[in-house]
């Protein structure tokens, strides 16, 4: 395993990080049992990984609690977050509420402090807000030791536009961005790592691989949308196998190419990769052990993608 420092935090990670939410939930969405789950959580450990994301709205924070027990704390790298969605029927999280769900993640955990914690999928109408209510009662549970470096995740899925980071990355408080990349939508490249770089920001990526680089045929549908979109031309894409050029350079796979291609990327550090399935996790870890993707391949998907921000890859 390759290890990496996270930003300024200085924590020594791995490069590919357990996701603890996505599609998988370690494999509780798809009927796997608590056991199964915890024994590929295990299974990461083993193999090195060091980094495990979860979140209180994952509800996967007590299986990882259980599956690390016993384990030395300093050799584990948590990662958690706090739901901060709000609507008509649901108001703003408060400093109270914030402290009490953080009690409540670490108490599943069974830690009393994790290295990283983040606001959850903020968008940018909560932004103001949190910034001027949350995150002071973050800075004080920083200083009771509860909570390492603090962090906040976009919600990528409708801001894939990473409208929401180029506002917070104008206030110097956040140690880790959680941020959405993929070789379909790089703009993540200029209007977010550029800072962070700049910053030494800790970077964890998400969506690495989701259903467009996973399913040929919604590949293939994704691909037909930019191009009528007009943010990918049609004539340099390959026919009925847009990315074929991608496995001649020599990846096993599309996923495969995708992790690299991430892991690859300047300024990023963490990979996230959930999973409950003890081959795909296999598959996974090869792909970050592998070598870097050719240059020409590179560049290829990086011009082929260069105007794409309507997507995220699912």
């Amino acid at each position: 395993m390759e290890y990496t420092i996270l930003g300024r935090t200085g924590l020594k990670v791995s490069r590919l990080g357990l996701g603890g939410g996505g599609p998988s939930q370690l494999g509780q969405s798809s009927g796997r049992s608590e056991g199964e789950s915890a024994a590929v959580i295990r299974q990461a450990l083993a193999a090195g990984v060091n980094f495990i994301d979860t979140a209180e709205a994952y509800r996967t924070e007590g299986l990882i609690g259980q599956a690390i027990r016993g384990v030395p704390r300093h050799e584990v790298v948590l990662s958690t977050k706090k739901s901060t969605w709000s609507d008509a029927q649901r108001p703003p999280i408060t400093p109270a509420q914030l402290r009490a769900s953080l009690e409540s993640s670490l108490q599943r955990l069974g830690t009393d402090y994790v290295d990283v914690y983040s606001l959850h999928a903020v968008e940018i109408e909560q932004y103001d807000y949190l910034r001027a209510e949350i995150v002071p009662a973050m800075q004080q549970l920083q200083r009771e030791g509860k909570v390492r470096f603090l962090g906040i995740t976009e919600a990528f899925h409708s801001d894939t536009q990473h409208i929401m980071l180029q506002r917070a990355l104008q206030d110097d408080v956040w140690d880790v961005i959680m941020v959405g990349f993929n070789l379909l939508n790089q703009s993540a490249r200029e209007r977010v790592l550029a800072e962070t770089l700049r910053r030494q920001i800790g970077i964890q990526i998400m969506f690495a691989v989701r259903l467009a680089l996973s399913r040929p045929e919604r590949l293939k549908e994704v691909i037909a949308g930019l191009i009528a979109q007009g943010q990918i031309q049609a004539d340099e894409m390959d026919g009925d196998d847009p990315l074929g050029f991608v496995l001649q350079g020599g990846a096993l796979s599309i996923p495969d190419a995708a992790y690299r291609f991430c892991r690859d990327e300047p300024g990023t550090q963490v990979i996230l990769s959930g999973t409950g399935n003890p081959d795909h996790l296999r598959q996974n870890l090869a792909s970050i052990a592998a070598p870097p993707l050719s240059p020409e391949v590179t560049a290829r998907l990086r011009h082929l993608f260069r105007n794409v921000d309507s997507v995220s890859g699912q």
